[in-house]
């Protein structure tokens, strides 16, 4: 149920975060020399008018599917690695995150790029002339039949980089912000707490390795037309850095931290109402002396880096 209750939670943090995501995406790898859009709320506003709302939902497919392995990946690293240190302390839930988040990118880079490859597509048109993918899976098929199995892991490195401590981070905070806030059996504000400490998280679970991001973003959008303009990650830091300086490690910022609170919040109160049902609304008693599963199992269910 825990798996399940995380799968729906997941969703619903997607549908909510979505747009944002796709906006983010434009931010990141638009022309320094012919930028489409100036702003977070400009390009909101150009996708809407240009390409209408479902411009904001291109590429959702890639993540929707991706969803239940990643839940199910990190459920079992995150759950076995906690059990492995034995004792529920803010650095083994770092450890246990960034182990988790590490060993999820098998499904997360391919999805990733799936999706960035979707959101580029139509850029400014209302309806693609010529779309060169039908949808994310055909995306990814292309992707292989041309580039191999290395075509389809491009920016595995750079995910690594962003997804192990991103993740420890992730866990990090929500566990030293559920502590502090606290939690009793007859607390009405306890549902909020936990939507307060996991969209908090987020936030600085993105903050940290924000620029890593925005690098995986541009490489991973780079080829798309057939013409390759980063030969690698240094590269590609070298270029972004001497055209736009160094400003350009936080473009699309904006809209991600405005992405991170909603979709940590959505996937905490679905996971929160599921597992409330499935159990008879069973609550901890102390989030202070919480066992270390039900701790993770909350912990688990909202993630950084799909959302």
């Amino acid at each position: 149920m825990d798996f399940l209750a995380g799968c729906i939670g997941g969703a619903a943090g997607v549908l909510v975060g979505h747009p944002f995501d796709t906006v983010k995406v434009r931010l990141q790898v638009q022309s320094v020399d012919k930028p489409l859009y100036r702003g977070t709320f400009h390009c909101f506003q150009s996708i809407i008018r240009q390409e209408s709302v479902f411009g904001l939902y291109k590429g959702i497919g890639s993540p929707m599917m991706g969803l239940t392995f990643i839940n199910a990946i990190v459920f079992g690293v995150q759950g076995n690695t906690m059990r492995l240190l034995g004792t529920d302390t803010p650095m083994n839930q770092f450890l246990a995150g960034a182990a988790a988040g590490a060993i999820q990118c098998v499904i997360c880079c391919p999805m990733e790029l799936a999706k960035t490859r979707m959101q580029m597509q139509g850029t400014g048109e209302k309806k693609s002339s010529r779309k060169m993918y039908k949808n994310s899976l055909d995306c990814l098929a292309r992707i292989y039949n041309r580039e191999g199995l290395w075509g389809v892991n491009r920016g595995m490195v750079t995910t690594l980089i962003r997804e192990t401590p991103g993740f420890g981070v992730y866990f990090l905070a929500y566990d030293v912000l559920t502590r502090s806030l606290g939690c009793e059996p007859d607390d009405r504000y306890m549902i909020p707490k936990l939507l307060f400490a996991g969209g908090m998280a987020g936030i600085a679970s993105w903050l940290s390795t924000y620029p890593v991001d925005v690098i995986k973003s541009r490489l991973q959008a780079d080829g798309v037309g057939g013409v390759h303009q980063y030969s690698s990650i240094a590269d590609c830091v070298r270029q972004s850095v001497r055209r736009e300086g160094y400003m350009v490690f936080t473009r699309g910022l904006t809209s991600t931290l405005l992405r991170a609170f909603p979709v940590n919040a959505a996937t905490f109160a679905t996971v929160t109402l599921v597992l409330m049902y499935a159990r008879g609304i069973e609550e901890p008693k102390d989030c202070e002396l919480t066992p270390p599963s039900h701790h993770a199992q909350l912990q688990q269910q909202a993630q950084p880096s799909s959302l």
